[in-house]
């Protein structure tokens, strides 16, 4: 089946979009691009006008403050004082087209830690539904003017897939200054060509060459890689195409128009709360587990028990996110634990039920009860 055949089954039926626009579509070295700006907002006006539902993912803010200050710093201030000058600027703009065509916005900035944390996670949510309800034009950005690097995102790309996650999207369109996905780097490879479609998300991707970032974004083809990987696992199809060809959005929905690389949903997806324990939270901690343990959660679906751990890294709390590491040391699940790690070293290699003599409590019979386990060697 050709792109085509998979965008009248998947794209045309998709009622909730999350659009991702990155900076080198939206701003120049001059700052930003205000015609641009229009052009997009008149698009999803339309889409929105024919009855589905969008949430938008913007960039910019950055380069468009590097813009107005002067200067183009990389220190973790100036990127933070650029991002606090120049967001002002982008949701100005995006206001402004957006008013044109009698549509509201509302803003809302986050971090990694918002989506991390389930409460705040779930409050945002709420937030996006009522505004969607309401035919508000919800804009999400990084909140980079407070985020240090161990809360951030570092890219929207990854933010966008978060996003759609959340929000049970169907379709998530990632807006680039590429075609798609190509065969390899075009500045190296001038024989690289577009791959119109992607069937599997994790064996399809293996070997494609992912360009660095440019100057004016965070991420490059590699972060929005990642990001349709994870899309996929949330069941959502992913399609990364160029924003600076006439009516990008439109051509993405129309059913009879090829564009970019459509990458399909995986055949198996995780829930909600398993999405979020793979890709939302970070490890706090890490506990390596012997052949045993390690096949049992691999491949037969069981939790994680004392008997099974060798080491515990890290300091983390009870209900931590912690990976999972094989007799290799490499990393093949995270999960939720049950018990902090100083009570996990205590019981670490001893059967379940001496927990409560050793504890002198008992919380559960797992460390890692299944449910709160997620398996993402594949995931990467």
């Amino acid at each position: 089946m050709s792109q085509l055949d998979y965008k009248r089954a998947l794209i045309e039926p998709a009622q909730r979009l999350v659009v991702k626009v990155g900076s080198a579509v939206l701003s120049d070295r001059d700052g930003l691009r205000t015609e641009t700006i229009d052009l997009l907002a008149a698009q999803i006006d339309a889409v929105m006008r024919a009855g589905r539902e969008v949430v938008l993912v913007t960039s910019g803010a950055i380069a468009a403050g590097r813009a107005r200050l002067g200067h183009h710093g990389t220190s973790m201030a100036e990127r933070q004082a650029a991002a606090a000058t120049g967001q002002i600027e982008l949701m100005r703009q995006w206001a402004k087209a957006f008013d044109a065509r009698g549509r509201i916005v509302a803003q809302l900035l986050l971090t990694h830690q918002d989506l991390a944390e389930r409460k705040r996670r779930d409050n945002a949510v709420h937030t996006l539904e009522v505004l969607l309800a309401a035919k508000v034009v919800p804009i999400i950005n990084e909140n980079d003017t407070v985020a240090v690097e161990e809360i951030r995102m570092g890219d929207n790309d990854v933010l966008s897939s978060l996003v759609a996650g959340m929000v049970h999207a169907q379709l998530l369109v990632i807006l680039s200054d590429v075609p798609g996905v190509l065969t390899g780097d075009p500045r190296k490879d001038p024989n690289a060509r577009l791959i119109p479609l992607i069937t599997d998300a994790e064996a399809g991707m293996r070997g494609l060459v992912a360009e660095s970032k440019g100057p004016l974004g965070s991420g490059g083809m590699a972060t929005k890689l990642k990001a349709a990987r994870q899309a996929a696992r949330a069941g959502i199809s992913t399609i990364i195409a160029p924003g600076h060809t006439e009516n990008p959005l439109c051509a993405v929905l129309d059913p009879a128009c090829e564009i970019g690389t459509l990458i399909l949903p995986s055949r198996t997806r995780l829930n909600s709360r398993k999405q979020w324990i793979a890709f939302a939270m970070r490890p706090s901690g890490a506990l390596a587990v012997d052949d045993g343990a390690a096949e049992a959660l691999r491949r037969k679906g069981r939790s994680l028990l004392a008997s099974g751990i060798c080491e515990v890294r890290g300091d983390f709390a009870s209900g931590d996110c912690v990976s999972l590491l094989d007799h290799a040391g490499v990393e093949f699940g995270r999960g939720l634990v049950n018990y902090p790690a100083t009570d996990v070293s205590r019981v670490k290699g001893r059967p379940s039920a001496e927990i409560a003599d050793v504890l002198g409590y008992k919380v559960a019979d797992e460390i890692i009860h299944r449910d709160n386990f997620v398996l993402i060697e594949k995931l990467g």
